[in-house]
């Protein structure tokens, strides 16, 4: 049986850790999604209001409960007083065997000799003892079992006879805690289900909203979200798929941009360029203006490969130990030809979640930073590529001995056209190769970082997370 005093016990132990808890959910729901936090909260809530109704229902059983039983066991004991006055002394055993097969009322004699236990002390069994006194006098005995017979045992007298009446105690008691825990465990269930079905509904809007805006951050174009539902949701949802067609549009509009001015802009280039060979101007005079052409060409390559959006091919898992072998390759001929050095380090059999193209143009990018930059105190190029990797990620780093970057300004060269201090920036440029980097990392969601080289010059450093080997 449960008794009031320990469900209410219980339901304030239960209030007592959710307080003393609250901090450490309030960490922890921090980094669960919406779904979590939001069934947590109803379910918390329910579990609460369920307590609640239970100590209400313990408490308004109680005394309805009482004053029934104590009704009953009153009316029982008159009765069978009654029965027993009017029948003769010879017919009474007969009498009593009925009443024991029929109404499960036991009539046994009372003497002085018997073993008597108390009833409990709880306030529901007080409160019936309280209430059959009150009916049948203050002189009448209740016990809990008599002769160590287990039952709800009431003394009456009849003549100069005592007896005992016998109830049987789950007849009596409040309702047991079997029915009780069912009952509980009934709501409790049909609670959570309610709050999964109903978070769940609300939720899933959301989460597909969720999906479409990571979608429509990489570069890729989602699906149309349906525009049902509550107002608010519609209104949402139409409001994204109006923003996803204009950028779509817009992107579209851009690749446009950049094949007119890669045409538009490359042709009248070459026909300086072949103007200029066949003149008969100075050597001088002719490589001045090669240099400034060329200068040109890179400024527009820059300007177009800032302009070109990320790869929107699906990242997969690559060897990037081969890629970027394959990359230094070429890039080592070209330092070479500019009379510097490029050395490498590389662990063989890395793996990465990420676009070949994007490694290609980060690669290409940062290379030709460094060689532009990174001059070691005899005018040339000193270049070191190194790919190593650890738990779950794999880095990239290229380092340069050139003047390298004040500390200051390591967030300051992720903006597109700022090219650092004047110290780094005697070689033309435009100041677009690290922000090229920049994004493209970012779109990859990977890590760029920099430091200063032991020694003098700068160490750029990319990091990506790790994927398993296909073989």
């Amino acid at each position: 049986m449960v008794g009031i005093n320990t469900v209410r016990q219980l339901f304030i132990d239960g209030l007592t850790r959710l307080k003393t808890g609250r901090h450490w959910v309030v960490s922890r729901t921090s980094q669960v999604d919406l779904f979590t936090r939001t069934f947590l909260l109803l379910s918390t809530l329910m579990l609460a209001s369920l307590g609640a109704w239970v100590l209400i229902f313990l408490s308004l059983e109680m005394g309805p409960r009482a004053a029934q039983m104590s009704q009953r066991i009153a009316t029982s004991v008159n009765l069978t007083h009654a029965t027993l006055t009017y029948t003769p002394s010879d017919e009474r055993n007969v009498l009593l065997r009925t009443l024991s097969m029929r109404e499960g009322l036991d009539v046994y004699p009372r003497t002085g000799q018997d073993s008597v236990e108390p009833l409990p002390a709880g306030a529901y069994w007080q409160r019936v003892a309280k209430l059959v006194r009150g009916q049948l006098g203050e002189e009448t005995m209740l016990a809990w079992s008599v002769n160590n017979v287990p039952g709800f045992w009431v003394s009456f007298r009849l003549d100069h006879e005592k007896y005992w009446l016998a109830f049987e105690r789950h007849e009596i008691r409040l309702t047991g805690s079997l029915e009780w825990l069912s009952w509980a465990a009934a709501a409790l269930l049909l609670s959570l289900i309610g709050a999964a079905i109903g978070v769940s509904y609300i939720n899933r809007p959301l989460a597909r909203l969720a999906r479409s805006a990571q979608l429509l951050s990489k570069g890729h174009s989602p699906p149309s979200l349906p525009e049902t539902g509550a107002r608010e949701l519609r209104a949402l949802n139409s409001s994204f798929n109006r923003m996803a067609r204009e950028l779509h549009q817009t992107n579209a509009d851009r690749v446009l941009m950049l094949a007119g001015i890669s045409h538009d802009l490359r042709t009248p280039l070459t026909r300086m360029r072949l103007e200029v060979e066949l003149s008969t101007m100075s050597e001088a005079g002719r490589d001045a203006i090669d240099q400034d052409l060329a200068q040109i060409e890179h400024s527009l390559a820059q300007l177009m490969d800032y302009a070109r959006p990320a790869s929107l091919e699906p990242p997969c898992a690559i060897n990037l130990s081969a890629l970027v072998t394959q990359i230094t390759e070429r890039e080592r001929c070209l330092t070479e030809q500019a009379g510097g050095t490029l050395t490498t380090s590389i662990t063989p059999n890395l793996y990465a979640q990420v676009s070949a193209t994007d490694i290609r143009r980060i690669l290409n990018n940062l290379i030709e930073n460094a060689r532009r930059y990174g001059f070691s105190p005899n005018r040339r190029p000193t270049l070191h590529i190194a790919l190593n990797g650890h738990a779950s990620a794999v880095a990239i780093e290229v380092s340069d001995r050139g003047p390298g970057i004040a500390a200051q300004d390591f967030e300051r060269v992720r903006k597109p056209f700022w090219r650092g201090n004047t110290a780094r920036t005697g070689a033309s440029g435009t100041g677009l190769g690290l922000a090229i980097v920049d994004r493209l990392i970012q779109h990859m969601d990977g890590v760029l970082t920099f430091s200063p080289r032991e020694g003098g010059g700068l160490t750029v450093h990319v990091e990506f997370f790790t994927a398993q080997s296909d073989g």
